[in-house]
């Protein structure tokens, strides 16, 4: 049985803004830092093992900066899949924990980004602090994601309930029959 506040987790504060009812914006717009940073972190290691490393020093330095404007826009909405949630609840606990590291995270970027911006012109690899740093945010971004995973997985956020997504296990798609098939 699905509670009143397990309903209201589920819908939109605003679907133009937040997504669809079954279908937020927000787990979307997260891959584009998640990419961005991971992929800068590779281009770090990398920049220690190529002749020339200055091409990866400076697209690593853009990555960085690609990850934290997706990750403002994700956060943006983000927000309101958190004004869904019923305060007091444990997904609203795991929620402002999620929330929180993201933040953090992101502003360890944007201090990254400050740290070695314009600092590619000498051609060599990414200094050990600015590797470093970017990979405890990675690990950071990785705990964040897992709370993200048990928002929409365990507790259902922005998830369409149960008879909705019964729909796409029936042989016409929900719109009749509910023969399943032999």
């Amino acid at each position: 049985m699905t509670s009143e506040s397990q309903l209201q987790a589920k819908r939109p504060v605003s679907a133009s803004l937040a997504g669809p009812y079954g279908h937020p914006f927000h787990p979307i717009l997260v891959t584009v830092p998640i990419g961005a940073w991971v992929t800068s972190l590779v281009f770090d290691i990398a920049s220690h093992v190529v002749h020339r490393p200055g091409f990866l020093t400076q697209s690593s330095e853009w990555l960085i900066a690609v990850g934290v404007i997706g990750a403002l826009l994700a956060a943006m909405v983000g927000f309101l899949d958190l004004f869904a949630i019923p305060a007091g609840t444990p997904a609203f606990r795991t929620a402002l924990v999620h929330m929180t590291l993201n933040l953090l995270v992101t502003a360890a970027y944007v201090v990254n980004f400050l740290w070695r911006h314009g600092d590619y012109a000498g051609g060599g690899s990414v200094g050990m602090g600015r590797l470093v740093l970017s990979a405890i945010s990675i690990a950071a971004l990785a705990v964040s994601g897992f709370l993200g995973g048990k928002l929409a997985y365990r507790y259902g956020v922005r998830v369409a309930d149960e008879a909705t997504q019964a729909e796409g296990y029936t042989s016409d798609g929900g719109r009749g029959s509910t023969r399943t098939p032999a």
